[in-house]
């Protein structure tokens, strides 16, 4: 009966650390090529300036949506991430690698929600421009039209993912392989922990758009798509067909 009750404990713990190990792996993969969203003072992460002026994204995102959602959401994200870290073995690693070694344990949720907020936001702020939108360059829209039959195409297929997505959430173009696909994943979520390659999101919690918007999410993913998205971002994080 021990014999029993020993070998299923080691068969569970061989599946944790399968579980663990392949994730890191997947991670490590998908972060392949450069995309990071670390910024780090010592053992203490940061929050990361804003790639353009809180007023860079009027009129489709108000500076005062901007600087609730980077001053106050972002920045809060940080600093809990920094304390709940603080003293432990987590303090001062990536939060690439924070995200990876906590995803999946419940004990350790709040570490993985902030870290992995902190991400998000990171590559959220990275994935609009000023006078965004247009055609994406012509490598990306090779890839597009290969996977998606069109920019349009994809476009609808990310509208209908940051629309369709019930409560808090994100809506992202991913790289899977040769392929490009949109996905969506609720609250913190992110397409890291599924091994796939994110090439650029958009946000659809309510901070970064109610102000603006009040419940008219769909007008704000319109916006974002047609105005803001920075396909050259998305273009940066593809990785060439093997």
């Amino acid at each position: 009966m021990q014999t029993s009750s020993k070998h299923a404990m080691d068969s569970a713990l061989s599946r944790r650390q399968f579980l663990g190990a392949s994730m890191g792996a997947a991670l490590l993969f998908a972060m392949g090529g450069g995309i990071s969203c670390s910024t780090k003072a010592g053992s203490v992460h940061m929050l990361a300036s804003l790639p353009y002026a809180e007023s860079g994204l009027e009129p489709v995102i108000s500076s005062k949506t901007i600087g609730l959602h980077h001053g106050q959401h972002h920045k809060g994200y940080v600093e809990k991430l920094n304390k709940l870290t603080s003293g432990t073995k987590l303090a001062g690693l990536p939060l690439e690698q924070i995200i990876s070694t906590t995803a999946g344990q419940p004990d350790r949720q709040a570490i993985f929600n902030n870290a992995a907020q902190a991400w998000n936001h990171d590559f959220y702020w990275r994935s609009l421009k000023p006078k965004g939108g247009g055609a994406p360059p012509a490598a990306l829209k090779q890839r597009i039209e290969a996977s998606f039959g069109s920019v349009e195409g994809c476009k609808k297929e990310l509208a209908a993912a940051a629309n369709d997505q019930f409560g808090s959430g994100w809506a992202w173009l991913v790289q899977d392989g040769e392929r490009l696909k949109v996905m969506r994943t609720g609250n913190a979520d992110l397409p890291l922990t599924q091994g796939l390659r994110p090439l650029l999101t958009i946000d659809v919690w309510e901070h970064a758009y109610y102000l603006d918007y009040q419940n008219r999410r769909a007008d704000y993913v319109q916006a974002v798509l047609d105005k803001l998205l920075n396909w050259e971002f998305a273009a940066k994080n593809l990785l060439s067909a093997a």
